[in-house]
């Protein structure tokens, strides 16, 4: 599962909470950021979230999406989906009109379906800062970084546990990149503070290190009551109420299972109006069959009968059809990432999201590899690429991916949030304006000459094209007079002047002490405790 990708490999020893940071610390003052901007190492005006203005790829017809679907259908009649260790939520699936023998719950035909009705298909996500409050489904697309790594490839190339400094440094990036839409919520697992305290250091890291939207806690239903609490103290009580300030990550445990853990913090957040992604952790041939086809039949069912849960908690909640696909070797069993089946996988999904009603989530910059080398690039532009043209509208895991989902590397956070940018650049489509048309400088230059210098050009060229931040396009000559660096070498440096020039965006001292004293309150009444 994706909140504990340890489980994956190597185990963390989960006792890393972020210790949280102080009523007004700032990384660095002005005169970094103003050398930052002198230097261009600067992050950019920030990018509001995509307005896709490409069309939509699609891999399966009505035949066969209606297939799926009857099979679908059909795991939940007959086989069902088990609710574990949680007495409450077979009785309302019982009362709902649900055939409920012991954790074991079957679906008359329909139910999910009629039941998820009252669910949005597009919601607005909350910030502190309403200039970066976000649109959830539709055709808009938001990328969110990367989330559950236990270690960290820092700045110095080292592979450690991560610590709640590094969390804090990979909220500061993500709020400081253009193209990063969203704070996320476990950038990494910080294993220096006790594991039933680490959520109130991360969700406070996300309040006043950044103001973009942010995820809450679901480790634990007391956890995820917690993120509500804080949320509260920033946005007030009506308005959480009323409006989504909070999105979620809700694992089912795959093949066809919900856990006590993930139904008592799905319970949480939408009771209090706050938005579920529930979404199967897949790794086909392990969690689901081997065939895309057969996958998406049970992502669909186990999707269906996770947000109808939502709705039996408080209709009208706002919920995400979400899947984490990715296959397996079938020599060694190890997850394999960028390869065709799961990309088709996605893409059927995002098609079976959007005739069921709901925004989807799904893709990322996803890559195998150990290092931010070549396979990282293709397997993560592999993946990045589907995310995008499959329409998705909440996209986890977006930057600094690496091993797996175990490590969270800074360098590689800042190669692709370089993708992100472009891919924002790709999302808008062809310019069809009278500008983009381009007339005048065709006429203007005619046969045999050059666009250089003509007026056309003149105007539009510090826009005409992306620029990449971390990719080197110069001459081996005066590449190699520039030091010869790899393109990791280019993206540490940058790394290291964005989090010099970081300055925190402004936060209501009344809210930060207000925060801080409800932490304080919450650690006391527990005992530490790691593992």
């Amino acid at each position: 599962m994706e909140q504990d990708l340890s489980a994956a490999g190597q185990r963390a020893d989960d006792a890393g909470e972020e210790t949280g940071g102080r009523r007004g610390r700032r990384a660095s003052g002005g005169a970094a950021a103003r050398r930052a901007a002198r230097s261009g190492t600067a992050a950019g005006p920030q990018l509001t979230y995509i307005t896709r203005k490409i069309p939509l790829y699609e891999v399966l017809g009505e035949e066969g999406l209606a297939l799926i679907e009857a099979n679908a259908e059909h795991i939940l009649q007959e086989i069902g989906i088990e609710f574990r260790e949680d007495e409450e939520a077979l009785d309302l699936w019982e009362k709902a009109g649900a055939d409920v023998k012991g954790e074991r719950v079957r679906f008359p035909k329909g139910l999910c379906r009629q039941l998820l009705e009252t669910a949005p298909s597009v919601f607005t996500q909350h910030a502190r800062n309403p200039a970066r409050s976000v649109q959830i489904g539709g055709d808009a697309t938001v990328f969110a970084p990367v989330y559950g790594p236990p270690f960290v490839r820092g700045l110095d190339g080292e592979r450690r546990y991560a610590t709640i400094e590094d969390f804090r440094n990979l909220v500061k990036l993500a709020y400081m990149a253009p193209a990063m839409h969203h704070s996320g919520g476990t950038i990494c697992e910080p294993v220096d503070v006790p594991v039933n305290k680490r959520h109130l250091d991360m969700v406070y890291s996300h309040i006043r290190y950044s103001d973009k939207p942010f995820m809450g806690s679901v480790t634990a239903p007391e956890r995820a009551e917690d993120s509500v609490a804080m949320a509260r103290l920033v946005f007030g009580d009506q308005f959480v109420d009323e409006n989504c300030v909070l999105i979620n990550l809700i694992n089912a445990n795959s093949p066809m299972v919900f856990d006590g853990t993930m139904l008592g913090a799905a319970k949480v957040y939408a009771r209090a109006n706050q938005a579920c992604i529930i979404s199967p952790f897949i790794l086909s041939g392990a969690m689901s069959p081997v065939t895309v086809a057969g996958t998406l039949a049970q992502i669909l069912a186990e999707v269906m009968a996770g947000a109808a849960f939502t709705q039996l908690c408080r209709p009208g909640a706002p919920v995400l059809f979400g899947t984490f696909a990715a296959s397996i070797s079938m020599q060694s069993g190890a997850p394999t990432f960028g390869t065709p089946e799961p990309s088709l996988v996605s893409y059927g999904a995002a098609q079976l999201a959007r005739r069921l009603g709901l925004p989807f989530r799904t893709g990322g910059s996803l890559c195998g590899s150990k290092m931010p080398d070549a396979q990282a690039a293709h397997e993560s532009a592999n993946t990045l690429n589907m995310t995008l043209l499959a329409g998705t509208n909440f996209a986890l895991h977006s930057a600094g991916w690496l091993e797996g989902g175990l490590v969270a590397s800074f360098d590689k956070f800042m190669i692709d949030c370089d993708q992100l940018a472009m891919m924002q650049a790709m999302s808008q489509g062809i310019d069809l304006s009278e500008n983009g048309q381009a007339m005048d400088a065709i006429a203007e230059v005619g046969p045999g000459s050059h666009y250089l210098g003509c007026t056309h050009t003149q105007k539009n060229f510090q826009t005409a094209f992306y620029r990449s931040t971390v990719a080197d396009n110069n001459s081996f000559e005066q590449w190699l007079a520039e030091g010869g660096k790899r393109v990791e070498e280019r993206a540490n440096r940058l790394c290291r002047d964005w989090l010099g020039a970081y300055e925190a965006p402004a936060l209501d001292p009344a809210i930060d002490e207000a925060l801080q004293v409800f932490m304080l309150r919450r650690k006391d009444s527990m005992p530490d405790a790691f593992g």
